[in-house]
């Protein structure tokens, strides 16, 4: 039940063959985002309120407005308190909010996740947790553990320092967990967790941008979101039980040289993002070598005589930033509409870091699709995580929708805009109905530009402007 490392004389980078049935399946998905969405004005108005007009200044707030993002989930709207204090919150002030939003939010989308695989929480063996935006010992996971009533003695493993690739390399050590359980002939039960408060940040990256005079695109993309997903092995599983995706095999590789490029460093205030121009570029041209080796390494794909291309398959790209979104689109010969899910959870919640994965294969199959769908993300390093996966359900279902209700949900040619419905504090209500507004073919605004829009199916694309500009 496990891979098995063959050689490969033909590609170094194929290291590993993966068995016909691994019988590893999510059979659970849970998101929960907090109950604020702001829109591009919130970060406007805490700029205004105490940050001095600077041009660096003026050119994050002018990107802000062409990231594609119409709303981000916050734990709080534009007046939080910790976001309005004289200075930036402390890093002591910033574990205690998560302590309590982060621990909130994860048993949240824990018990909806659980919830939906049916199990129960004593049948759990194994919690794999991530976070890049809280470091306190113990980890998060075990107060999220305690407060679910799992059992005291569950093996458990927070990750760290993976950043957005975070949710991705979870699953990933969940599979080899599960996979070594599989060998024991023993159950596994995987429960796998990632939260990310990446909203109160924002003043610690205004007084960068303040001090610095950097263009710091960071504070325009990032939100917060708790999301989980329930891994088995099959082996002892209720026959009742009916898994979401299947795995069918999964690549973890690092693009070298690039350690200065993507990273989230250690700050007196907290994290600040670090994130180049190169970005986009690097990521596009990593994706396709990395999908060849992988579709070579799993024999389901190879069953006829044309191997599989990138179309064939559906995308839950971890949507870093609209220009990793389009350059990804690009690269791999895909339309929008094999990236719908991304598309709409980056246009609606923002970035939420290694939480968003999860969160975009929860909105990928709440409409029809292919069957085999391809996950990738990348983190610091930089880190390329990318997973095959077979849907047991490639029709629309009524599923658990981010909020918790169940809906019928289809993709509906909403396009990267910026014209939507907000209060004049930047908070949108989470009942709002985003209009899908038209960008201008090439806008310059304070030298940034924005390049022409191209419409694929009525979705809307555009090179927009959200990497680092020294």
């Amino acid at each position: 039940m496990s891979p098995s490392a063959l050689p490969d004389n033909q590609n170094h980078n194929s290291d590993a063959h993966f068995e016909s049935d691994l019988n590893l399946s999510l059979c659970g998905l849970g998101v929960e985002y907090p109950p604020f969405l702001v829109g591009p004005e919130a970060l406007e108005t805490l700029a205004n309120r105490y940050y001095p007009p600077s041009a660096a200044l003026k050119k994050v707030l002018s990107i802000n407005r062409y990231t594609g993002i119409e709303t981000r989930a916050a734990i709080g709207d534009v007046d939080h308190p910790l976001v309005n204090q004289p200075n930036a919150p402390s890093i002591k002030e910033l574990n205690s909010l998560f302590r309590q939003e982060g621990v909130r939010l994860s048993v949240n989308a824990c018990k909806k996740a659980t919830q939906e695989w049916g199990g129960n929480l004593d049948d759990i063996t194994h919690v794999i947790s991530t976070t890049c935006t809280n470091s306190a010992n113990p980890g998060f996971d075990h107060y999220v553990v305690k407060q679910l009533g799992i059992r005291s003695s569950v093996e458990k493993i927070l990750l760290h320092g993976i950043g957005c690739s975070g949710g991705m390399a979870a699953m990933r050590t969940a599979a080899h967990v599960a996979l070594g359980s599989s060998y024991r002939q023993k159950p596994a039960r995987v429960l796998v967790l990632a939260c990310e408060i990446s909203s109160v940040l924002v003043r610690s990256e205004l007084d960068s941008i303040d001090e610095e005079q950097k263009t710091r695109v960071g504070v325009c993309l990032f939100s917060d979101c708790a999301s989980a997903a329930i891994l088995s092995n099959g082996i002892g599983e209720d026959k009742s039980s009916r898994p979401v995706y299947d795995l069918l095999g999964w690549k973890h590789q690092i693009i070298d040289d690039t350690e200065e490029d993507l990273g989230f460093d250690v700050d007196p205030l907290g994290w600040k993002v670090v994130l180049t121009q190169r970005v986009p570029t690097l990521a596009a041209a990593a994706v396709s070598p990395c999908f060849q080796d992988l579709i070579q390494s799993i024999p389901d794909l190879q069953q006829s005589d044309q191997p599989p291309n990138a179309a064939d398959f559906d995308w839950a790209l971890h949507p870093g930033g609209s220009l990793i979104i389009t350059g990804v689109e690009q690269a791999m010969k895909l339309t929008p509409e094999h990236l719908r899910a991304s598309y709409e959870i980056y246009m609606n919640y923002g970035n939420s870091s290694s939480a968003t994965i999860i969160s975009v294969l929860n909105k990928l199959r709440e409409s029809e699709g292919r069957e085999q769908v391809v996950a990738c993300a990348f983190g610091p390093g930089i880190a390329l995580e990318m997973m095959v996966l077979r849907r047991r359900n490639t029709g629309a279902s009524k599923t658990l929708t981010q909020n918790g209700t169940h809906e019928d949900s289809g993709f509906n040619g909403a396009s990267l805009s910026h014209d939507q419905p907000s209060s004049a504090n930047g908070v949108v209500s989470p009942n709002n109905d985003s209009q899908a507004g038209s960008m201008p073919s090439t806008t310059t605004t304070n030298g940034v530009n924005v390049n022409e829009t191209t419409s694929t199916n009525g979705i809307s694309t555009a090179n927009l402007p959200i990497e680092e500009l020294d």
